[in-house]
């Protein structure tokens, strides 16, 4: 690209060998040059004092909420100091400590928010991945003050977690907004403990990039996408420690928990944060009975697509690309007479092309003890089945 070629801007040394060839003549031209450029400077500082002396200034700033006054005088400012005033002292520092028998085997931190405080208890939520894997917990208030925590609850596809503390004490208690009615562009804060204790409490402000986004997530360690979250994208910063801590509106109330961002070479400003609204039924589960009730059918499988080589074992149509192996059974699918290596296209007629689809209908569309027909491939054959949901282990 132009701008950047070697001839518009360029660090190299002459070639011409430095001041070789400079004399008298050369000196002359070089003491006018500097005295030009010292006129130019003083007659443009002399224009912007007479303009600015003498006249009012054309635009002012203008932000959401500030009317006709400018930015600097605007109860905008207010409003963005009173929500992070209001929220701040509801949000915490969680410890994890992980250990292997005795010894310690590593220490993280995140985020948490409390949402509510009862007689026996307060009750904060933050992300599953900030807890999993832990042997003992602890919450840094926001006076410094820690407490061991319990984990009430879990659960991984909304990366969601509940722990429980003492409430003595705790007064602050955040106050959920709707993350239904956001709309693209509206303002945001968040805030949470990124990078340690020593920025606690940190606030960062941006926009609602996005109110509705689905990315796909890696449930495990093998790369594999194996769920896809719907989320709020932000610009606000997000960085690593604000996981389960608060995006929050103009109003101080909590609109997401903050749980992840892009993390990659030249991207800036991509940051998600779970809907207030999801979390809202996951937290209540999660308090309620310590884990989310799902249905499943019993099987561990692999998608269809994912294979380059060895299908013809599977003795499948010619045209069909996609579907979702059965690697192993047990009930209720055994039960039922699926087989390893049966190829699952459709659930009660919907077509299902991988191992993510089929869970989303599942855990959207499906309850423990529902019937479920499934459709398959066995040896080259359709076939279709009925089975029971059974209770996913948490």
């Amino acid at each position: 690209m132009g701008l950047f070629r070697d001839d518009f801007y360029s660090t190299r040394t002459s070639r011409g060998g430095g001041r070789k060839g400079w004399g008298k003549q050369a000196l002359e031209v070089r003491t006018a040059i500097i005295l030009v450029a010292i006129a130019l400077v003083f007659g443009s500082l002399l224009t912007v004092f007479v303009i600015h002396g003498f006249s009012k200034p054309a635009v002012s700033m203008a932000v959401p909420g500030a009317g006709s006054e400018s930015s600097e005088q605007s109860p905008y400012d207010n409003r963005v100091v009173a929500a992070g005033d209001k929220v701040r002292p509801a949000v915490v520092s969680v410890l994890t400590t992980r250990k292997e028998g005795n010894v310690l085997s590593g220490m993280s931190m995140g985020s948490g928010v409390i949402f509510r405080k009862e007689s026996d208890r307060a009750l904060i939520v933050t992300n599953n991945h900030v807890v999993e894997g832990g042997s003992t917990y602890e919450v840094v208030l926001a006076d410094g003050t820690r407490r061991d925590a319990k984990v009430l609850g879990k659960d991984i596809y909304s990366d969601l977690a509940v722990l429980q503390v003492d409430p003595a004490g705790i007064n602050a208690v955040a106050e959920f907004g709707d993350s239904e009615s956001l709309k693209s562009g509206e303002w945001a804060i968040a805030i949470g403990n990124p990078l340690g204790l020593s920025f606690s409490h940190t606030t960062t402000f941006g926009i609602i990039s996005s109110p509705h986004m689905t990315i796909p997530v890696n449930l495990g360690t093998d790369g594999d996408v194996e769920w896809e979250m719907d989320v709020i994208q932000t610009d606000a910063s997000i960085n690593e420690g604000n996981s389960g801590g608060a995006l929050v509106d103009l109003n101080g109330k909590v609109i997401g928990i903050n749980s992840m961002k892009i993390s990659e070479t030249g991207v800036e400003g991509i940051g998600f944060a779970i809907p207030i609204n999801d979390a809202k039924p996951i937290l209540e589960a999660l308090v309620k009975d310590q884990t989310i009730k799902r249905p499943k059918m019993g099987i561990s499988s692999e998608d269809l697509q994912t294979f380059t080589s060895g299908l013809e074992i599977l003795k499948l149509p010619d045209g069909v690309k996609s579907g979702i192996i059965v690697m192993d059974v047990a009930d209720p699918a055994k039960e039922a007479g699926l087989l390893t290596r049966d190829v699952i296209y459709a659930l009660d007629g919907h077509n299902v092309g991988s191992t993510m689809e089929l869970r989303k209908y599942l855990f959207s569309q499906k309850k423990i003890g529902d019937k479920l027909d499934v459709s398959f491939y066995r040896e080259g054959k359709k076939k279709t089945v009925t089975l029971t949901l059974g209770e996913l282990d948490s």
